[in-house]
């Protein structure tokens, strides 16, 4: 089973795919993952990659697709795989069906984990930081003892600018504009799954599932 995974920043898109790979035992790919791996290893897609990150430039899609060309010919992708921040737009995702074309191979379901932008910029905005250890936690999720205060240093909680309302809202807005067209671009092909994100990671991760079969 090939599945890309899709979703907006704080839908919890991370915590979903942990458990998909252990429920269905295929590898998460992920671009990032990818590139850091052809850059230690020095392969000559990772070498083409590093002339474009060193002058601070976007990889080109042809090298983005060879790397995940490379990696789902890799024996543990046999069974399936699935692709995480990538496709990120429809000329990617035309690339990566022709390439997986020619593999003889296809994308059978995209997932979509959907949450309201009023939740998500509760989430998004809820996580508070320690000026002096550093210690992570969230108003919602995982809230200090003692509001504003560490639990392992009583250090002063704090709000990260990422993390404010306007930031937050901002990347939403990109995120929206540049996945629309990808998930009508598979909706056209009857591959998209749309998930309610709101709820148990219980409950989101079975409503996946069913879906999945």
């Amino acid at each position: 089973m090939n599945i890309v995974l899709l979703g907006p920043p704080g839908a919890g898109k991370g915590t979903q795919a942990k458990r998909l790979i252990e429920a269905y035992g295929i590898p998460q790919i992920s671009t990032g993952d990818m590139l850091r791996a052809a850059l230690k290893a020095g392969t000559p897609l990772g070498l083409e990659a590093k002339k474009y990150m060193d002058q601070g430039a976007l990889v080109p899609d042809s090298v983005v697709i060879g790397l995940v060309k490379e990696r789902i010919e890799q024996k543990d992708c046999a069974k399936g795989y699935m692709l995480d921040g990538f496709p990120r737009n429809v000329s990617q995702a035309q690339a990566l069906d022709k390439m997986l074309g020619e593999l003889r191979q296809n994308i059978d379901h995209v997932v979509c984990v959907e949450v309201p932008n009023d939740e998500l910029v509760r989430r998004l905005t809820g996580r508070r930081t320690c000026r002096n250890c550093g210690a992570g936690f969230h108003e919602m999720f995982d809230p200090p003892k003692k509001a504003g205060v560490c639990d392992k240093c009583e250090g002063e909680l704090y709000q990260r600018d990422d993390d404010n309302e306007t930031t937050v809202t901002s990347r939403l807005k990109v995120y929206e504009d540049s996945t629309k067209p990808l998930i009508d671009y598979y909706e056209k092909q009857a591959k998209l799954r749309r998930i309610d994100g709101v709820g148990s990671m219980d409950a989101i991760l079975a409503r996946i599932t069913a879906v999945l079969g």
